[in-house]
């Protein structure tokens, strides 16, 4: 079977000077911590980077200067060069601003030049430096900041994120973001949930390899009683600060993975992270006892082989990233906040059970011929798991 050419997706980040997108980007990106971006100097006009993900997923990043001359370069000489064939835009407005009306027609001005050249562009707003703002206020500061730039989104529905450097946040918003681009995302979670269940797992976490965003996530009714709702990006968190301090001990650069795998057992539960396919990392987590341990471990090893030939394919379940339920639904202008289970993707949802749980409904479009579709799968990954009692390592009392 031919490989299919690698997708490309132009990603604009954009926003006024200082609002912080540089730093954003290398936390994201390029494995910096929150205190190593204060020596990140201005971005001058616009710096590219070509970032390879999986699925034969590549994002053209665009980290445009937020400077005056800048912007009026790309509203005008530049506008067919900058907002043409773009995939996303992703807007970043900082919420200590004191010219936010000014910061709304520039916006507006970007929306408009985007609209004539790429009406089919997805776009995401970011309220960000939340962390400057008062708890006792930062809900409502900021769902009237983004009232106010729904009202300047023209035909775009947007979907906007409270974030900060300092947190989990930002990693939410990213992996929601990531998540709506990757192409094959609907089979990737599909085969997950085959292999959740020969696994027995109470949760399955696929991160990205190079940022370890969350991809997406399936769960059993045992993991959705965990309390903690925003424990993915959590784990992003601790895992990208590992990695650095892996980094410090071995002189391998950030970029570089750094560890194969790595395990917790404790009486409640097993866990653990290891590489997956070439692009991504799995985080398992079981009931306790080393057999099940093994067992696991085991089989989500000779599971590898499988996604690694189905993630080459690149093909989506019959969705591409503008029919994703996530960025189309008007009402996710305001899902950061609450710590509630909400159906627009706020603080304590998950993208991959929203959309799992949508297909399982019938509302999404892979779930068509749904129990052809899971023989199929199982029969896909049939051979690739083995018995607890040939993947046992000792005794589960």
């Amino acid at each position: 079977m031919d490989q299919p050419k690698p997708k490309k997706q132009k990603v604009l980040l954009m926003g006024k000077s200082g609002s912080g997108k540089s730093s954003m980007r290398s936390i994201v990106f390029s494995n910096f911590v929150a205190k190593d971006t204060r020596r990140l100097g201005a971005t001058i006009d616009v710096e590219t980077s070509h970032l390879r993900l999986l699925g034969n997923l590549t994002l053209n990043l665009w980290d445009c200067g937020g400077q005056n001359a800048f912007v009026e370069n790309y509203l005008s000489s530049q506008a067919d060069h900058v907002f043409s064939n773009v995939g996303v835009l992703i807007y970043v407005f900082d919420i200590e601003s004191r010219e936010f009306d000014r910061d709304l027609v520039t916006y507006a001005s970007i929306i408009r030049a985007l609209s004539e050249r790429s009406p089919g562009a997805i776009v995401f707003s970011l309220i960000h430096k939340m962390d400057l703002v008062n708890d006792h206020f930062r809900e409502r500061i900021f769902r009237q900041r983004v009232a106010a730039v729904r009202a300047r989104s023209g035909p775009y529905r947007i979907t906007a994120f409270p974030t900060s450097i300092w947190d989990q946040s930002l990693y939410k918003a990213w992996s929601r973001i990531i998540y709506m681009l990757i192409p094959n995302v609907g089979m990737i979670e599909q085969h997950l949930r085959v292999l959740a269940a020969a696994l027995d797992a109470e949760e399955i976490v696929l991160f990205e390899r190079s940022t370890f965003l969350v991809v997406t996530t399936v769960t059993s009714p045992v993991g959705e009683m965990n309390p903690c709702k925003d424990r993915f990006e959590r784990l992003s968190n601790i895992i990208k600060t590992f990695k650095q301090s892996l980094s410090k001990t071995t002189g391998l650069p950030k970029a570089n993975p750094q560890f194969a795998e790595f395990g917790m057992k404790t009486t409640k539960f097993n866990l653990f992270v290891g590489k997956f396919t070439f692009n991504t990392y799995i985080l398992v987590c079981v009931g306790p006892g080393e057999a099940t341990f093994n067992t696991a471990v085991l089989n989500t090893k000779l599971a590898r082989e499988h996604f690694e030939k189905m993630e080459g394919l690149g093909k989506g379940v019959g969705q591409g990233p503008g029919e994703k339920t996530a960025g189309n639904n008007k009402e996710d202008a305001a899902d950061g906040f609450g710590g509630k289970e909400k159906d627009d993707g706020g603080e304590g949802s998950s993208t991959g059970r929203e959309v799992s749980s949508a297909r399982d409904a019938g509302e999404g479009p892979s779930s068509t011929g749904g129990e052809e579709e899971d023989s199929r799968i199982v029969e896909a990954l049939e051979g690739l798991t083995v018995k607890e009692r040939e993947g046992g390592g000792g005794d589960d009392e």
